[in-house]
This record gives C-alpha cells, sequence and structure tokens, in this order.
C-alpha cells in the first residue's frame, strides 16, 4: 500500500533524505523512526504529495506520488507535525470544513462528519470551541480531519507529541484501532509509540535508512546471540565466572543485580545454566530472554554501532 524507492530529497546542496526504500503492506500500521532532523517530517511530506522529491520513486494506494499526486492526496489523510485547527470554531463545523476542502460531497458530508467524530471519540466534545478543549481532544481533532474523506492510507507526524502519559495511551490506542482497516505510517522519535503502536519499523537517521521491517525481523536479524537474564541469591562476578566456564556461552557478565549470559544463535544453554546455578547453589530466582529488542537495536543504529 505504501512503496518507496531510492527516494532523495535535496534542499540546495544539503541531503535531507538519501535514497531510502521501504514498503509497508495493507492494513499494517509502521514506524518511521529516527532522532531528530533525521528526514521523518520530509519523507513523509513527500509521500502525502505536498512536497517534490529530487529522485527516486513512491506508490501510496497503488498511485504514483509524483504522476498522480492529486489522486494520492483523495486517498491519503495526513495528520501534520502541528494541526491546523481553527480555535474559534467547534469541533462538528471544523470537521465539515475539512470535508468541503477535501471534495467530500454534499450529499455525505454529514455521514463523513459522523464517521470521523465517532472514530476519534469525539461526540462529547463536537459542539464546543476547538479553544476550549484539551490538548488531547486537539490531536483527536487532527485525527478526525485526517479521516474525514475516509482514506486508505493515513500518515500521522508524531502523533502523541506534547500529550500527557493518559493522553499517550488514548491516542495509541485510537491509532490501534484502525489497524486493518487502513494502512498507517506514524513518524516519532519515541521508541514506545513503535513497540506498543506498530507492526514494523523503518529506521533512518541523518537521511539514510539504517533499518526497515516487522519488529520480531529486525530484532532476530540483528541480533546475532541468543541469551537470557537470570537473577541469583548468590550472584555477582563469582557467580558469571561460573557460567562463564559452560560449553556454548560466550559471556556472562553482572548487570544491575543480575547476570546476563550469552551464548551463539542456534544454541540454547538455558539447561545448563540452571542446572549448574542448582549445583551450586546460587539460588535461581527468575531467568527470562536477553535477546536484542528494538530499543537496543535503535541505539545501537543510531549511535553507529549497525549499519544496514
Amino acid at each position: 500500500m505504501i512503496e518507496v524507492t531510492e527516494l532523495v530529497k535535496r534542499y540546495g546542496d544539503f541531503p535531507a533524505v538519501k535514497g531510502i526504500s521501504f514498503k509497508v503492506e495493507k492494513g499494517k500500521i509502521w514506524g518511521l523512526l529516527g532522532p531528530n532532523a533525521a528526514g521523518k517530517t520530509t519523507t513523509m511530506r513527500i509521500l502525502t504529495g505536498y512536497l517534490p522529491a529530487t529522485d527516486g520513486k513512491a506508490v501510496v494506494a497503488e498511485f504514483d506520488v509524483f504522476e498522480q499526486a492529486n489522486e494520492v492526496k483523495k486517498a491519503t489523510g495526513y495528520l501534520p507535525e502541528v494541526v491546523p485547527l481553527y480555535p474559534e470554531m467547534t469541533v462538528s463545523a471544523y470537521l465539515g470544513f475539512v470535508a468541503d476542502i477535501k471534495g467530500v460531497s454534499s450529499s455525505k458530508k454529514k455521514e463523513a462528519v459522523g464517521r470521523a467524530l465517532h472514530a476519534g471519540g469525539l461526540e462529547s466534545v463536537r459542539h464546543r470551541l476547538i479553544k476550549n478543549i484539551s490538548r488531547g481532544y486537539k490531536q483527536r481533532v487532527g485525527i478526525a480531519q485526517a479521516l474525514i474523506n475516509d482514506p486508505q492510507v493515513l500518515i500521522l507526524d508524531e502523533p502523541t507529541i506534547g500529550l500527557d502519559p493518559a493522553q499517550i495511551i488514548e491516542i495509541r490506542e485510537l491509532i490501534k484501532s484502525l489497524r486493518g482497516e487502513r494502512t498507517i505510517l506514524l513518524s516519532t522519535h519515541i521508541l514506545a509509540e513503535v513497540t506498543q503502536t506498530c507492526d514494523g519499523v523503518v529506521i533512518i537517521n541523518e537521511g539514510n535508512l539504517m533499518a526497515s521491517g516487522s519488529l520480531d525481523e529486525l530484532t532476530a536479524s540483528y541480533g546475532g546471540r541468543d541469551g537470557t537474564f537470570i537473577r541469583l541469591r548468590k550472584g555477582g562476578e563469582e557467580a558469571a565466572a561460573l557460567f562463564r566456564g559452560l560449553p556454548g556461552v560466550e559471556t556472562a557478565v553482572p548487570e544491575g543485580g543480575e547476570v546476563r549470559i550469552e551464548w551463539g544463535r542456534g544454541q540454547d544453554c538455558r539447561d545448563d545454566i540452571a542446572r549448574l546455578a542448582v549445583e551450586k547453589g546460587l539460588g535461581l530466582l527468575e531467568m527470562r530472554p536477553a535477546a536484542m529488542n528494538i530499543e537496543d537495536l535503535y541505539l545501537k543504529i543510531v549511535s553507529g554501532g549497525i549499519v544496514q
């Protein structure tokens, strides 16, 4: 539903996006993850037809972004980082106004506004002035306006920025409720947005594509080693040294009251680890996986530790 091939954007001599390629399947939620100034907003503006690319190709909802920009806009809902709201309008009036701008026919306008209000959980504030509703509700209005034309694709730029923790949870749940009905690409520099909301991720840094795939695929591909954390009554370096002597174990180091033990991909040393802990009377309290997660992967990528 979204396919990007060798996309390039230069501002004069400055390359903001440097030949990135990725694909988001229909009905999935993917995150566009990267630090500030990574090129996320530029990429989204290109995909929504609001900014021309320097080179490359992009297809959204089966339309070529550069050759069929108007069709792309009809098939896409866009939430920019700064939501374009009119504070003196009521929520319903604003959504009706957006419906007019987006070419929703008069015969379908009432239905479209009602559908957007319901999808955004805005029925209780539909008659209130936008200036008098909370920041969280304003963000919901922004998402509702992106839904007003019943788009196939949603592109959301930093959808939870500036919200308090409770509002962030509300917006995450709203986005997840749209999974399957629409293909969603959301940009963020917050790891929790990806791990708690998305099916897959595109990681970019300084305009370069660093990684792309489902969360499970990426962590498996870049992990290199498997391992476990164990919590012991008698831990520390002395215990770690015992585990380092086991066949197959590559590292065993104390970390914050636990011992992290790693072994090569394709092996499984957990039985031997548990047996040794019991035999030596170390008091095995807990054993849990220590495979690389998306947070580990992201931090290694942006620090230069991993390159695709």
